[in-house]
């Protein structure tokens, strides 16, 4: 499964010749940090990828919980055909392979910071590759015994993902040989954020089996109390030098007609007053508005339609919160959490997951900078502050479906909500083989069935991930 990194290569030569050229100057060596183990290259290549597969990933579910929409008719991420994401499958890989040579490392040396960083990301991104694919090869993809892995439960995966997050936090509470330093593109070497982010992941990844046997929300809100505690906290990397915040890319793409970063129609009546009686105050700031001044969106699977001109429609643009080229790519946040600790309390405690959803609003409004006025007033609104006897699940589904916009966590929810946003409907000229449902799971790779072909899973679009139950 291993596919060397070019730019981890270059990275490895530059600090083993740093670290030669160190050797022969400093009479004064550290004998805790190993000449012949590339820690910190591997911590800058696996923090950056974590970010870029975060992206990756929310690049084409952005389309499927409708955030973003084709200018083109029945384009086939928006139809929810079956595309080949051989891409992000090696992604995903590349870093899990990066993560495993880190843990060998990190547990030789002593390096127990860097062990546990390097675990809760294995959990990440495993996760991630769980949460959309299912059934994955894991066990036998680092030995280098065999060229056609089997393919691990999804169910199994997760404990193993569980199992990754516990550990991780456990090590970063213990000793080390020597710490994380500026070689961390996420916290920049603060132990106190990594052990909070292993506990927020746990906290996602335990909301996800929701109605399973072994769901614990006591569990849940254990996560959340020891997770985040403002936006400090978040995770996130920004991107500098030659490459620029992937979704500013997108928006200068877009700007230069390479079309992309299309705003769905959905996502638009849902801020502008027209499906909810608020009108949102982050819409400005989160998408771009037709030449005319207006927000308009583009109908997911019917392309612009009578609108053929570009600024007829609303897309993203360069320099709001998320399109900058020194935004943040956002891997976990505060206002995230908020919504799991809404949700996770809402049977047994309501009050407190009324006040956690309001938090959770209000996390992501301070985080865009929205206008403390403008703030104040929506959450004023009596649809918005319903109070705790009206307030309801949907209201947390759809305030979070807000706050993670172009996130990749957004997909899991959609399907564990069943897709019930309000007015949210599949998009015209729907891949026929769906059924006129949403697309579950995506298909396995043709990368994938070509050379691993036996093992691969038989599976549709409609077949659910283990947690996605009926």
């Amino acid at each position: 499964m291993k596919r060397f990194n070019y730019k981890y290569i270059v990275w490895a030569v530059v600090v083993l010749f740093a670290s030669s050229c160190e050797s022969y100057l400093d009479v004064n060596e550290n004998p805790n940090n190993p000449q012949d183990a590339p820690l910190a290259g591997l911590m800058t290549n696996v923090t950056y990828q974590t970010a870029l597969n975060t992206y990756s990933v929310g690049s084409f579910t952005s389309f499927y919980v409708q955030y973003l929409a084709s200018p083109n008719p029945a384009s086939s991420t928006d139809t929810m055909e079956p595309v080949n994401y051989s891409g992000t499958w090696f992604d995903l890989y590349n870093v899990m392979t990066d993560l495993h040579v880190m843990i060998e490392k990190a547990e030789e040396t002593g390096a127990g910071h860097y062990l546990g960083a390097a675990q809760i990301m294995m959990a990440l991104n495993l996760g991630m590759g769980v949460d959309i694919f299912g059934n994955m090869p894991f066990s036998e993809s680092f030995n280098f015994e065999t060229v056609t892995p089997a393919y691990d439960d999804d169910e199994n995966l997760y404990g193993q993902v569980m199992a990754y997050l516990d550990q991780g936090i456990q090590n970063l509470n213990g000793e080390t040989t020597f710490s994380i330093a500026e070689d961390d593109f996420i916290f920049g070497g603060d132990v106190d954020k990594w052990v909070a982010f292993g506990n927020m992941l746990k906290a996602r990844f335990m909301i996800h089996m929701k109605g399973s046997a072994g769901y614990s929300a006591a569990e849940v809100l254990t996560a959340v109390e020891n997770g985040f505690s403002s936006n400090d906290d978040n995770a996130q990397v920004i991107f500098f030098e030659q490459r620029i915040n992937p979704w500013s890319a997108v928006a200068r793409d877009n700007a230069n007609l390479l079309l992309g970063g299309w705003i769905s129609e959905q996502f638009i009546q849902a801020l502008d007053g027209t499906s909810y009686p608020a009108v949102d105050p982050r819409l400005a700031l989160m998408v771009g508005t037709t030449d005319d001044g207006e927000f308009v969106g583009t109908v997911n699977g019917a392309g612009r339609g009578n609108a053929p001109e570009q600024g007829a429609r609303s897309t993203l643009i360069q320099g709001q919160y998320y399109t900058s080229e020194l935004s943040p790519v956002l891997i976990g946040t505060y206002a995230e959490q908020k919504f799991i600790e809404a949700e996770a309390a809402f049977d047994s405690d309501k009050s407190r997951a009324y006040q956690a959803y309001l938090d959770g609003i209000e996390a992501h409004m301070d985080m865009i900078e929205v206008e403390e006025g403008d703030k104040a007033a929506y959450l004023a609104d009596p649809s918005v502050s319903m109070g705790e006897a009206a307030f309801t699940m949907e209201d947390i589904f759809k305030e979070k479906w807000v706050a993670m916009f172009l996130h990749p966590e957004t997909w899991n929810d959609a399907r564990r909500f069943d897709y019930a946003y309000k007015d949210m409907s599949t998009p015209a000229n729907l891949n026929p083989d769906l059924n006129g449902q949403f697309i579950r799971r995506l298909a396995y790779p043709d990368s994938e069935v070509s050379r691993n072909g036996q093992n691969v899973p038989s599976v549709t679009l409609l077949d659910r991930i283990f947690w996605d139950a009926e």
